[in-house]
């Protein structure tokens, strides 16, 4: 084969693009060309630095589904990746940290139970209520996962199976707790981690909340490393097994010939040819701009132009005195309300003076690798309204939107910037004297490094319409074309958008393989992989496999 034929092309380096590339290259013995955009692989998990001293994550925040008989850690260990990635758990006894006003502190176990009993403990005058709650969503998170890891041919559906109550199949979180009689602060409380997937109770499925919070609940993890660790090791996979990860590659166009996909057209015009596309970008992006309505059918180019997508974020980074400020590896739930349904009900009408909630990790904290002792990172998250206003006057080409040069978007930036820095303080106490580093990142950000409808990281909206039979599978209209990502059948975040890649590889080679991996089968082998040398760096090795060879050759 030339450089400009594959059996396989991989559209966007994140991770449900990564995973499928590495199956698609160890299963089925394909040769594999992933193309990236940004100059360094990995999406959300990407890590970026500053001043060559601090080092942030973008979107590892912690993981779970990665001890043994967890789905991430099965999906890891089937392409006999031993010991190149591993995790560390976060204390079980308080991973998450819940924190309303008016005195509600809850310290957020690794463990249904105790979850159930401390949320009854916080809120004394509805502990029936909440116990209630939490006995439904814990029965709902058992019958999704195991549609989840049901064998290929099993359930058409793993968000809307046979195993699960069609009662609750179209319903709203909201609806949920209503139906158990929860009051409004219980109702913040016990929803407080929606910033996971960026909607409120009143449009978030309750089967999709259900799925997030069980998971967790099962115990929660951190890469050792962070998150680049999880990238730099499946392009070794990849790399190992004949493919080629190419940086700086914006995809134009995927080709259509003959009503099936043939390959795809740089934005440079390079054509490169493949009877297989998998499509790691998001739906609308993936149907609407790279295929074009023009080749799909009517129905299915309809619902790309109908997909709603969650809502996009402003994410503050911080770099702090390390003798001064020691923020705990467990991430803060920081409310500034106990009404959630008001804030999601201003921020979807465009209503945003000042974050009213937001989410607190420290990478640093969590990371045992991390060897400064004179600093620690911190990362603050927010929700922020859907559209483009006021970020930017030209939505039809924020991608390209020269927003440094704005001064109109400078302002809001900082703007939003400084009352997240205010509500960190007032979660961690005195910040500003003790700052090395301060970084914000808005809508715009997410659109430019990761071509994001909308700036969210989410993908499509887990609504119940959007989560369940509607959700877009991996395979899709056009033969050859295959999807990938958080706006796929298994959804948002990394562990999903993981299991999703397996998921995808499975419908290309049409083999059964999570079932497999779980079982303890190894596709891969480690003596395939190279050594990793004195001072090797995920993130250099995460910028394009001809670097990583000419830095081999050097």
């Amino acid at each position: 084969m030339s450089e400009q034929s594959w059996d396989a092309i991989v559209v966007g380096a994140g991770q449900g693009g990564l995973t499928a590339a590495a199956y698609l290259a160890a299963v089925g013995g394909q040769r594999v060309l992933v193309l990236e955009a940004n100059a360094i692989a990995g999406g959300s998990t990407q890590v970026f630095r500053r001043r060559g001293r601090f080092e942030f994550d973008v979107g590892t925040h912690y993981l779970p589904e990665c001890g043994p008989g967890g789905v991430l850690h099965a999906a890891y260990q089937g392409l006999g990746l031993g010991e190149r990635i591993t995790f560390g758990r976060l204390d079980p006894d308080c991973f998450d940290r819940i924190v309303l006003p008016g005195g509600l502190d809850v310290a957020v176990p690794s463990d249904p139970a105790g979850y159930r009993e401390r949320m009854a403990a916080a809120l004394p005058g509805e502990a029936d209520a909440v116990r209630a709650y939490a006995d439904l969503l814990s029965e709902l998170y058992d019958q999704v996962r195991g549609a989840v890891i049901r064998p290929l041919g099993g359930a058409e559906n793993p968000a809307a199976g046979p195993a699960v109550p069609n009662r609750w199949s179209t319903a709203t979180l909201d609806r949920l707790m209503r139906h158990c009689g929860l009051s409004p602060r219980a109702r913040t409380a016990l929803s407080a981690q929606s910033l996971n997937y960026g909607l409120g109770p009143s449009q978030v499925s309750a089967l999709g909340h259900a799925a997030m919070l069980g998971d967790y609940l099962a115990g929660a993890w951190y890469p050792h490393g962070g998150g680049q660790m999880l990238s730099a090791t499946l392009l070794e996979v990849i790399d190992a097994y004949g493919g080629e990860l190419r940086t700086r590659s914006r995809v134009g166009e995927i080709l259509v010939e003959g009503g099936r996909a043939a390959g795809v057209r740089l934005t440079d015009g390079t054509e490169l040819r493949a009877p297989v596309v998998v499509s790691n970008a998001d739906y609308r992006r993936t149907m609407l701009e790279l295929v074009g309505a023009e080749h799909l059918p009517p129905a299915v180019a309809g619902r790309a132009e109908r997909a709603v997508m969650a809502l996009p974020l402003v994410s503050v980074y911080l770099a702090v005195d390390a003798a001064a400020v020691r923020p705990q590896a467990h991430n803060i739930w920081w409310y500034e309300t106990d009404d959630v349904d008001g804030v999601y009900e201003r921020l979807n009408a465009g209503e945003f003076e000042r974050p009213e909630m937001a989410f607190l990790s420290s990478g640093s904290a969590k990371n045992p690798l991390h060897e400064a002792a004179d600093h620690h990172t911190i990362e603050i998250v927010t929700v922020v309204p859907p559209g483009w206003a006021p970020w930017a006057a030209e939505p039809a080409v924020a991608e390209s939107y020269a927003y440094r040069r704005d001064e109109a978007y400078q302002t809001e930036k900082e703007r939003v910037g400084q009352l997240l820095l205010d509500l960190a303080e007032r979660a961690l106490g005195p910040l500003r004297p003790h700052l090395l580093h301060y970084e914000v990142a808005t809508p715009l950000t997410q659109t430019r490094f990761a071509g994001a409808t909308g700036g969210t990281p989410y993908g499509l909206a887990t609504t119940p319409r959007q989560y369940g039979a509607l959700r877009p599978d991996h395979t899709s209209p056009v033969p050859g074309l295959f999807l990938a990502g958080s706006s796929s059948r298994n959804g948002c975040g990394i562990s999903a958008v993981t299991v999703g890649g397996v998921r995808c590889a499975e419908a290309v080679l049409g083999q059964s393989l999570l079932s497999e991996v779980l079982a303890g089968k190894v596709y891969g082998s480690a003596a395939a992989l190279p050594e990793r040398g004195p001072g090797w760096d995920p993130l250099l090795a995460s910028r394009g496999s001809r670097a990583l060879k000419h830095r081999r050759r050097a």
